[in-house]
């Protein structure tokens, strides 16, 4: 018990010694408003941790103290960038909208039959314009010449993961989400009238759709070949008229493609959901928006990403997802995507988007929706 109480005494003597440093460090703020600094100085701070790593003796002291001090400097930070939104405010280059503009075309990748056509009308019940592209890099390019206003893209399946080739033109294109919708996806094998499941050798489809129904071809021991577009697929099944080829589809593209539902649900899980966005090559968002998405690059060093994310935990907000992609021209090196709930307009966002600002390399704001 006495070796309690002396624990207890050294800790309100470092919490009132924290109170001190933080109060300086306020005023280190002003100072740094003041002359145009800016918050955070990597140098500096390495100059702190050797000196204070100095100060102790043994491997497991030097250790501590350095991570102690790592976390002292970035709540410092973290305060030096609240008095700076508070003072300055954060320049964000997005106009907040009450609606989406419905003068332009929406795009999607496929064909008519396809999921993302679907989705496309679940996002936009009321457009009578769609277009349809082959490719994702088809419809990012159409939005960058401007001849449709919206690409409704899908990003995730619940079975089979990330899209990651949307990922990656999201960082290439200066396009931005607008609106997302989880949509279920449940597939069907389609053959030509008169054909009989048992007598099919070869299926095309997506090849997300080849992974959702992983469980199913395995059993069958059909012959796999990927196609662009589920609809694609249907399609050539549909001219080739070949009853031992099937496509994976939705049942409505048995109907548009005049094919016979040999199987329905052949999906490995039930719950089969596919995430669909809505980009824009508009910096806007729904002034009722509550989710963001960021994309990032930081130093090879051990921690940067965790003092990232702890800008979130500070002003309380909420991550989703986190994911990493490899950046092309840069071996070894990784682009991470962050997803977390909040608003462009509240403060605690743009407080923590002001220090991810200035720690990260090559920050960008994929949207708010």
């Amino acid at each position: 018990m006495e070796l309690r109480g002396e624990l207890d005494k050294v800790d309100a003597q470092l919490a009132e010694l924290f109170e001190q440093r933080m109060k300086l460090c306020g005023e280190v703020a002003e100072c740094k408003l003041a002359s145009g600094k800016r918050v955070y100085d990597h140098a500096r701070e390495e100059e702190k941790l050797n000196a204070v790593r100095a100060m102790v003796d043994g491997d497991l002291n030097k250790k501590g103290i350095s991570e102690l001090f790592t976390l002292l400097m970035s709540q410092s930070r973290k305060l030096q960038y609240k008095r700076l939104t508070e003072t300055r405010g954060l320049q964000l280059p997005f106009i907040g909208v009450d609606r989406l503009d419905e003068s332009l075309p929406v795009v999607y990748q496929g064909a008519e039959g396809s999921w993302s056509q679907a989705a496309a009308q679940q996002f936009f019940p009321d457009r009578k314009e769609f277009r349809h592209v082959e490719t994702f890099r088809d419809a990012m390019a159409v939005l960058d010449e401007g001849s449709a206003g919206i690409a409704v893209l899908p990003i995730e399946n619940s079975t089979a993961g990330i899209v990651s080739e949307i990922y990656d033109l999201l960082a290439e294109y200066e396009h931005f989400i607008v609106g997302e919708r989880m949509m279920q996806i449940r597939h069907c094998l389609l053959g030509v009238p008169g054909a009989k499941e048992e007598d099919i050798k070869c299926v095309y489809a997506h090849p997300q759709a080849l992974m959702q129904c992983e469980r199913y071809l395995r059993d069958a021991g059909v012959q796999q070949i990927s196609m662009a577009n589920n609809a694609f697929a249907a399609g050539k099944v549909a001219k080739d008229k070949d009853p031992s080829q099937a496509a994976i589809a939705g049942a409505h593209a048995a109907d548009i493609y005049g094919l016979q539902v040999l199987r329905e649900g052949i999906n490995s899980a039930n719950g089969n959901t596919t995430r669909f966005i809505a980009v824009s090559n508009q910096k806007i968002f729904l002034k009722d928006a509550g989710m963001i998405s960021l994309c990032f690059e930081l130093p090879h060093e051990s921690g940067s990403l965790f003092h990232i994310l702890s800008h979130f935990i500070y002003n309380d907000l909420n991550l989703t997802r986190i994911e990493s992609r490899p950046v092309p021209e840069r071996k070894w090196e990784y682009r991470f995507f962050l997803d977390f709930e909040g608003n462009l307009s509240q403060p605690g966002v743009r407080n923590a988007l002001c220090g991810v600002r200035e720690e990260t390399i090559n920050l960008r704001i994929l949207g708010n929706y």
